[in-house]
């Protein structure tokens, strides 16, 4: 047995087909069915169903798969955990809920390496209950996602910051009653697949508001682009960490009862990188601080 036939066989479960994993680890299609063979022959078990198109894995493969994962996350500790330095060094693998791509995740990430330069974050953007799926199965090491019910017991979290929704309306719209506004004009509804579209959605049904929706989507900044044509309004979290240049879109508050985001830090207890997990929820908890998106200059090297 290898780490490298390991990562292949989590890459290979990440990524749905041999095809794709070979993209991920840099080997070719043929390279990644010949480590699966040789896993089967050492392991003597069936790892993937053939019979299908696409090889899928099969109830033994899925386990081990799971095993895997704890020992390459294991080997890649070894040498921080001896050295002392908590494991800031390679790489650590962060989910993130796409609203927070263009403010507080940039933000985060360039205070935490300025701090820990050999440190590297790959950003993975999902929604939340795809994000809960990767972070318990151990596919990321934490992710920042809405907390909005319990989450899987082996999990922990730290909570990041508390986003009411508002109401956006394009900026001649006359009115400032966010109900009147909802009430006369065309809806853009945050997509319901969303934990966020979903609590608005609840409150308005729960709240006997009625809308006229006209569009579903998914991204806060085509919703704003639309609601900025003058489209309609819609009703979106206020972010944390607002962008550099926002949209001269109203905004409004919503009256008292309707529903706020809570952004968290989710990750698993056993994740032997918990140390650096708290230096990620630190930087997020300053760019939240902060609250609003900017350029963040380099440290320049000292002159030799």
């Amino acid at each position: 047995m290898s780490i490298r036939r390991l990562r292949t066989l989590i890459a290979v479960e990440e990524h749905s087909t041999f095809s794709a994993a070979a993209d991920a680890v840099f080997v070719t299609h043929a390279a990644v069915s010949q480590q699966m063979r040789k896993l089967e022959d050492e392991w003597q078990v069936t790892l993937f169903d053939r019979s299908c198109r696409t090889p899928q894995l099969t109830p033994v493969g899925r386990a081990l798969v799971a095993k895997a994962r704890e020992i390459v996350r294991a080997y890649d500790t070894i040498v921080p955990s001896v050295l002392g330095d908590a494991g800031f060094q390679g790489e650590i693998l962060l989910g993130a809920v796409p609203t927070t791509l263009t403010g507080l995740a940039p933000l985060a990430v360039r205070h935490l390496k300025d701090r820990y330069p050999e440190l590297h974050v790959r950003l993975f953007p999902s929604l939340t209950t795809q994000l809960i799926a990767q972070v318990d199965r151990g596919a990321v090491d934490a992710a920042i996602l809405s907390r909005h019910r319990p989450l899987p017991p082996d999990m922990q979290y730290s909570d990041i910051a508390h986003e009411p929704m508002q109401l956006i309306a394009a900026p001649d719209m006359p009115g400032d009653d966010p109900l009147e506004l909802l009430a006369s004009n065309p809806y853009i509804r945050f997509s319901r697949d969303a934990v966020v579209g979903s609590l608005i959605d609840t409150w308005l049904q729960e709240s006997g508001i009625r809308v006229s929706a006209t569009m579903e989507l998914e991204g806060l900044e085509a919703i704003s682009s639309m609601v900025l044509a003058g489209l309609g309004v819609s009703i979106v979290p206020a972010r944390c960490v607002r962008d550099f240049n926002p949209l001269p879109l109203k905004a409004l508050a919503l009256p008292e009862g309707a529903p706020a985001r809570r952004l968290t830090l989710a990750y698993r207890r056993d994740n032997p990188r918990v140390a650096v997990i708290e230096e990620i929820h630190k930087a997020l908890l300053e760019a939240v601080k902060i609250g609003v998106f900017k350029q963040i200059p380099q440290k320049q090297e000292p002159a030799t």
